[in-house]
């Protein structure tokens, strides 16, 4: 399969780089592009990249979104998650008002997760008012996968796996502070990328 990988930051994509440089024998085709962060910039960031590779003629099997995640009370830090479904937990619309929007994503992960996203870092209270809203009781929190997959869709319905490091479990004291050391301890993502390698 020929894979685009989104590294939402310059830090995501930089473990990635170095993970693809560093291995050999790989069974697909990759490409890396840093999309940004939060839903407008991620979802242009994609639409720029997939337009480019268009013009070149090339055409990929599927999208695979990297990087770190915020989770709820029943993963650690350091688990690596594939969720299999994505979500806007911040789309405030009536019931069947807007489903382009509001409905779930399939996701190509096999872990019982939803991504739940939004435009803002999640603390204790907003991932326990998500929980409760959605009637839920695990989850993962970034700021990019419902909207990539949107544009996945305007772009020939590309299938889309999402592989994330737990970074922070806000519900168990966590800050924006362990965000950053988990990242920095985490400069290599290898162990994301054999994830993708055994798709």
């Amino acid at each position: 399969m020929r894979i685009l990988i989104c590294a939402p930051t310059t830090r995501e994509y930089r473990a990635m780089r170095y993970a693809l440089d560093k291995a050999e024998g790989l069974k697909h085709c990759y490409d890396l592009v840093e999309v940004g962060i939060g839903k407008a910039l991620s979802s242009s960031g994609l639409a720029r990249a997939l337009t480019l590779a268009e013009v070149k003629g090339v055409k990929y099997d599927m999208l695979a979104v990297v990087g770190f995640a915020a989770a709820a009370l029943g993963r650690q830090q350091g688990d690596i998650v594939m969720p299999s479904r994505a979500l806007h937990h911040d789309a405030i619309i009536p019931e069947n008002f807007c489903p382009e929007i509001t409905d779930p994503r399939a996701l190509r992960g096999s872990d019982p997760e939803t991504m739940f996203t939004g435009d803002s870092f999640v603390n204790a209270d907003i991932v326990r008012e998500i929980k409760s809203r959605f009637g839920v009781e695990c989850g993962l929190f970034d700021m990019e996968i419902a909207a990539i997959c949107q544009v996945a869709e305007t772009y020939g319905n590309i299938p889309v796996v999402a592989v994330k490091y737990v970074s922070d479990v806000p519900e168990a004291g966590h800050s924006e502070h362990s965000y950053d050391e988990f990242a920095d301890a985490h400069s290599d993502f290898t162990p994301l990328l054999e994830k993708i390698e055994a798709l």
